[in-house]
């Protein structure tokens, strides 16, 4: 994995972040993709959305894309374009939450910080709860917090990822007796969809009228209407009373 192979705060800042709710096969090709075009918070920062969405495509959630370009500018305003090494400073920006900020900060800067994620979830169920059901992730940090290595906090998270996965592979997911496990919805017919379908064709098209939308977009007018509605509230596109394009 390239963002194991090195210590920079932005390349792992970069990977953190593709990395939600991805598999890691899918980040691999998109992460190396994306770092050749923009090697630093400048250049993601310097260009508009548009420039930066065909790099997404691929990965789904397209929400982060807008987040990171979001938080590159951020960073460059008010960090002088140093990615932030604590939880409060990176939980400051757009979609970074206290598990991401919280593996940014032992990735990249070797930080003894205690954070969970699925794969570590399922070790300490695994051997601390093997019996329990609906595992509440604040009776694991006490766990997590105790046996970590404090000398080399990111290999240790590392190695303990790779021990989840691998566990469920040979023991199937102890994660399932984790409370905070959840299904993916499924993705067919979602609103993720129908958000998906209309930010790739944006990508791939430039500006459009809706009536483009309507024919190249499957989903009711009423529905696609509510979504363009939630993506220019977002940020994510301009409307004007007869086009539309990425902002």
């Amino acid at each position: 994995m390239p963002w194991r192979l090195t210590d920079n705060p932005y390349y792992i800042f970069i990977s953190e972040v593709m990395l939600q709710q991805t598999q890691v096969d899918r980040v691999w090709n998109k992460y190396t993709e994306f770092i050749k075009r923009f090697p630093d918070v400048e250049s993601l920062a310097s260009v508009s959305l548009k420039e930066v969405m065909p790099y997404w495509q691929g990965l789904g959630y397209n929400r982060r894309a807008l987040y990171l370009h979001q938080s590159a500018q951020r960073i460059m305003d008010e960090f002088n374009g140093r990615i932030p090494s604590t939880v409060d400073e990176l939980q400051s920006l757009p979609g970074i939450g206290c598990a991401t900020a919280s593996s940014i900060c032992a990735f990249a800067y070797n930080s003894p910080i205690v954070f969970i994620e699925t794969n570590i979830r399922s070790v300490y169920i695994h051997f601390f709860f093997n019996d329990s059901q609906c595992v509440h992730d604040g009776v694991l940090r006490p766990f997590i917090e105790k046996t970590l290595d404090r000398a080399n906090p990111r290999g240790w998270y590392y190695a303990l990822m790779d021990y989840g996965a691998a566990l469920k592979k040979s023991v199937g997911n102890p994660g399932r007796r984790s409370v905070h496990y959840t299904r993916q919805t499924p993705f067919k017919g979602s609103l993720r969809q129908v958000r998906g379908s209309i930010i790739r064709y944006l990508t791939e098209n430039g500006t459009i009228s809706y009536e483009e939308v309507y024919i190249n977009v499957v989903s009711s007018r009423e529905t696609i209407d509510s979504v363009l509605k939630q993506l220019e509230k977002e940020g994510f596109i301009v409307v004007t009373d007869k086009t539309l394009s990425l902002a």
